[in-house]
């Protein structure tokens, strides 16, 4: 009998620490899903409230390591055009430690650039799950790397010789 409560009291204690994680990974998918879609509708001030006030922005270009004053002042023409960019989630994944105030995740997008690899870290600020962290790349099939190798070959010798020079 003590070993039938024992079994019972572990069972429900796993099913409430299932149930925290799957609110805290829901609200961390919420929370992206609002990120993108502020960029989408070109809302300057609900896409940055998103991000903490360290956030870091790694766009696709070798040169893009945005941090938050930077990547806002980079980004305000195309928010104050009405063109941001429209970023659709295929796929995403969640990391989440139980009881941490860090996350991370990785995601699968339909964008303008054709698929495209998100992965960042959220961090919990207050209640808010905010991103901190965010890294985009361009989604390249393995049979085309030679291919786009060759096409950025004179591009990244220059900027790799710009790098070892400072």
């Amino acid at each position: 009998m003590k070993f039938k409560i024992g079994l019972l009291f572990l069972l429900i204690t796993l099913g409430l620490h299932a149930q925290d994680r799957d609110a805290t990974e829901m609200a961390i998918n919420t929370q992206l899903e609002k990120w993108h879609k502020a960029a989408a509708d070109a809302d300057f001030e609900a896409y940055f409230g998103l991000m903490t006030k360290d956030g870091v922005f790694i766009g696709t270009d070798a040169d893009e390591n945005w941090q938050l004053d930077d990547f806002k002042a980079f980004s305000k023409p195309y928010f104050d055009a009405g063109k941001a960019w429209s970023f659709k989630t295929l796929e995403r994944t969640i990391y989440h430690p139980k009881k941490s105030k860090i996350a991370w995740f990785d995601e699968l997008l339909e964008t303008q650039m054709g698929i495209c690899r998100g992965s960042g870290v959220m961090r919990l600020d207050g209640k808010e799950w905010k991103v901190q962290h965010y890294v985009l790349s361009i989604a390249v099939p393995n049979e085309n790397v030679s291919e786009l190798t060759e096409l950025k070959k004179a591009h990244d010798s220059l900027l790799i010789a710009k790098m070892r020079a400072n």
